[in-house]
């Protein structure tokens, strides 16, 4: 068996000074002080000419921001790990800087809260310096923008580090997903049998969000939803909902088993693939005035192979919807129609995962209570929250896999381009852009896909 990898003995963020770090880094390095689980320090990187006291007066502002509860003595140890490096990208000196600062260090951890394009110019100058033998390399989303560019950034990266160095970030990754779901389906004999097209109908992934682009439209508008949150987002649920139990539990079997999945999906077709955009967005800064960028997106996949041969995937997502949800939903096959049962206009057994903003699981079935002439459909769930206290953040999550080199949360390059083949043709060939109501759930056309499986179902949202 390999030897476990050895905790980061650095954090290295390269743009620190960022949008990113403030909404996201600084509370995430603070929770995990606050939790005894760094023991590192951590050097800022960035083009600003800061001193260390800024870079302290920003973490401070920006954990404060975020609705933390400051804890001085927590927040006192954080600080104390903080330096500060400033300079250009672009400029070797820079790195030297950067070596001088973490002269000693042997398992670097350097995170890239930086734009793509600068990616392969920041890992150029690390290696340069001498500085990724032993290192890790975090980056953001998005890797790529179809499957070309995504191949072309990883052969760029390739050049200097190696692909077991490099740990994709997705923050959605660090919520309830893979794992939980492995566990849900795999450590319960009750489920695991009933999880495929003997006796599914079909299956539902939804991510709705109740809020819009806002002050995003630059970055947004030459995304759109299906770049944005279904191509990464989405397909790791697809992967966690469909993939075959891996045969152990190290980070390798498991991406093996998920890419195995992906290689099984056929490529979407744009037939059934529609796009919405709500109302108003046009008018945002940042969004072009004749834009056809989809801020909804709604497919259906299929998977070839033997568990889930004619069970159709339907996946949605979008902005200004009525709630902010994201589920898993599992729906049954109707059982027979028998002389005794008045069950005619009732709707299939489903089973719920409730992913996001909370998680719970929740399974709907048929039954004739007392006080009822017929039977009817009742639910039986759980919030998470009520048989536990509250988890760890998404990006709490990930640093932290990254400083202890967990690599299991994060994507690898062979699973990134298999996600971008399924999807390219909707790149292609993308179908006209539908207008929908701030506040409704889509673009009515979306309905469409799941004609002959019911309806869209939920979310659920509990009280």
């Amino acid at each position: 068996m390999a030897d476990a990898p050895a905790n980061a003995d650095v954090l290295v963020v390269f743009g620190i000074t960022g949008d990113l770090a403030k909404v996201m880094t600084f509370r995430s390095l603070y929770r995990l002080e606050k939790r005894e689980l760094l023991d590192c320090p951590i050097v800022g990187v960035a083009v600003d000419d800061w001193t260390v006291d800024q870079l302290v007066e920003r973490a401070r502002e920006s954990i404060v921001g975020t609705g933390e509860q400051l804890d001085e003595g927590v927040f006192q140890r954080l600080s104390a790990r903080f330096s500060y490096v400033s300079g250009d990208f672009g400029d070797d000196a820079t790195y030297k800087r950067v070596a001088t600062a973490i002269d000693g260090k042997q398992r670097p951890v350097f995170y890239l809260e930086i734009p793509p394009f600068l990616f392969g110019r920041v890992v150029k100058g690390l290696h340069d310096a001498g500085l990724t033998a032993n290192a890790r390399v975090v980056v953001e989303k998005p890797f790529g923008h179809d499957r070309d560019s995504a191949h072309a950034l990883a052969e760029e990266l390739h050049r200097y580090i190696d692909e077991s160095q490099l740990y994709r970030i997705d923050h959605y990754l660090g919520k309830m997903g893979l794992e939980e779901i492995l566990h849900l389906r795999f450590a319960n004999a009750m489920l695991e049998p009933v999880w495929s097209r003997n006796y599914l109908s079909s299956v539902e992934i939804t991510m709705a969000e109740d809020f819009g682009v806002e002050d995003r439209g630059h970055f947004y508008d030459p995304v759109g939803a299906l770049r944005d949150v279904v191509v990464n987002h989405l397909m790791q649920l697809v992967a966690a909902a469909a993939m075959e139990a891996p045969s152990r539990g190290d980070p390798t079997t498991i991406k093996d088993s998920q890419v195995a999945l992906f290689r099984a999906v056929k490529e979407a077709d744009p037939a059934h693939y529609v796009r919405g955009q709500y109302d108003g967005y046009r008018s945002i800064d940042g969004v072009a005035a004749d834009s056809t960028t989809e801020t909804y997106a709604a497919l259906r996949l299929e998977i070839e192979n033997w568990r889930w041969a004619g069970v159709p995937f339907f996946i949605r997502t979008g902005k200004r919807l009525p709630v902010t949800q994201t589920e898993l939903r599992l729906v049954f096959r109707h059982p027979p129609k028998l002389g005794f049962a008045m069950y005619d206009s009732l709707q299939p057994n489903q089973l719920v995962v409730k992913l996001d903003p909370t998680t719970g699981i929740q399974l709907l079935v048929e039954a004739h209570r007392a006080d009822e002439k017929r039977a009817s459909t009742i639910t039986l769930d759980m919030e998470f929250s009520q048989e536990g206290g509250e988890g760890p953040t998404p990006y709490e999550v990930l640093l932290h896999a990254a400083l202890v080199g967990d690599t299991t949360r994060f994507t690898r390059q062979d699973g990134v381009e298999e996600t971008w083949r399924i999807m390219q043709p909707l790149l292609d060939a993308p179908p006209p852009v539908h207008a929908y109501a701030p506040g409704s759930w889509g673009p009515k056309e979306a309905d469409e896909l799941v004609a002959g499986y019911g309806k869209w179902y939920g979310p659920w949202i509990a009280p």
